[in-house]
């Protein structure tokens, strides 16, 4: 009996955040052992499906990085890297859109579909949604988002879940290689989201003592970076969210993504999983 209580308090738990954000646009971003992992794959999947059915509308960026270089590997393309972002010739970004845009995309599509949910597949190049320009020569067909027309999305969002892939059609009407957390946040921008959440691979932003930081404003955030304290990996989503933040998304949670059920936990608990960055000073009303 205890037990079934258990189970009715979270459930009440969650109740003023269905409430809050019940007609409100979240952002999530897929990557890592959430995307990689079938287990975690399916629980992601169901916490899509909640969200939705509870009215908060989502839209889902994924990424696909590890499985891009196992395909470049399969057909014997070298993988080249500079500064940790993936260099993209002809050749890689055939690649890239077949991962991308073809297997990732609908195998998730597919799962949510099979799961009672409604999801629908489409990259950055499908109805003019984004477009990019070539900001760095060495990266080759790699682009830096420079407009989003939300059109496409706002005809999905009522009845279906977005998944898209992060490409976009560049100067030339051809595809560009976007970097899927950059591609996320500028979509949270240009859709007006409550939310952007990205799934890693770690807790979240880490103090100088690697223990977890629930909350953090952008000005620590930001003094995070500048102390060494946020490094690697971790610098570029942090400064994603910094901009999300300013472009007025109202938070953004950096989550662990090898957790069960990672989005509800963050979404709908006052503890949440991971770091969620907030723009103001002021101690943040719960997640």
């Amino acid at each position: 009996m205890q037990e079934l209580i258990g189970k009715a308090r979270v459930l009440i738990e969650a109740l003023p955040y269905i409430s809050e954000f019940r007609g409100r646009t979240v952002v999530v971003k897929i990557g890592g052992a959430a995307q990689e992992d079938e287990a975690l794959r399916q629980r992601f999947a169901e916490d899509l499906i909640l969200l939705d059915w509870v009215g908060i509308n989502v839209v889902v960026v994924h990424g696909g990085g590890k499985q891009i270089t196992r395909m470049l590997d399969k057909v014997g393309i070298e993988a080249r890297f500079e500064a940790g972002m993936r260099v993209t010739d002809a050749p890689t970004l055939e690649v890239v859109e077949m991962v991308l845009g073809g297997s990732l995309n609908g195998e998730l599509v597919r799962l949510i579909n099979h799961l009672g949910g409604a999801a629908v597949g489409l990259t950055g190049c499908d109805g003019g949604l984004a477009r990019a320009t070539r900001t760095r020569p060495e990266l080759g067909l790699v682009g830096e988002i420079t407009a989003v027309d939300r059109t496409v999305v706002d005809r999905l969002i009522s009845d279906f879940i977005p998944i898209i892939a992060p490409l976009a059609t560049g100067d030339d009407g051809a595809p560009l290689n976007v970097n899927a957390d950059v591609f996320a946040a500028r979509l949270a921008q240009a859709i007006g989201a409550e939310k952007l959440v990205l799934l890693t691979d770690i807790a979240g932003v880490l103090d100088r003592d690697g223990q977890l930081i629930p909350t953090i404003h952008a000005e620590g955030a930001a003094a995070l970076i500048a102390d060494g304290v946020i490094t690697g990996g971790m610098i570029p989503k942090v400064e994603n969210a910094l901009a999300a933040l300013a472009a007025g998304v109202h938070k953004v949670h950096i989550i662990d993504g090898r957790i069960e059920h990672a989005l509800l936990l963050e979404i709908f608990t006052r503890e949440g999983v991971g770091t969620q960055v907030v723009a103001a000073t002021a101690p943040p009303p719960p997640a």
